[in-house]
């Protein structure tokens, strides 16, 4: 299996685990560290990462796609009775997001043998 192919397989299995903890009663979600804007921008920020290396030629719709997981996710959380939406919470996604997936461009761009040098 090559990087690209475990970077895939994890950037879902970290977007479905977002998508539990996001949507999950608050009693069930998972904690990892001391605070939840860090693992927020955390969470996101790998995630991302991980669907720019799995996906490097299409980096613009990483991002894009990124951008509206957290919106919508954040959104989702108005139809649940236990959870809030609340812009502070998007803003540290979305910068966490656009982190890691900047990260992961960056990344992909300076590896020797890189396909995918310059395009965005």
């Amino acid at each position: 299996m090559n990087a690209r192919r475990i970077a895939s397989v994890l950037a879902w299995l970290l977007l479905g685990v977002i998508a539990y903890s996001t949507l999950s009663p608050l009693d069930l979600r998972p904690h990892m560290v001391s605070s939840v804007q860090i693992e927020r921008f955390g969470a996101f920020g790998l995630t991302g990462l991980m669907f720019a290396i799995a996906y490097p030629r299409h980096v613009l719709a990483v991002l894009a796609a990124m951008l509206a997981a957290a919106i919508g996710l954040e959104l989702t959380q108005m139809l649940a009775a236990d959870r809030h939406a609340r812009l502070i919470d998007l803003a540290v996604k979305v910068a966490g997001a656009g982190c890691g997936v900047g990260a992961g461009w960056l990344l992909v761009s300076l590896l020797p043998g890189s396909s995918r040098k310059s395009r965005a």
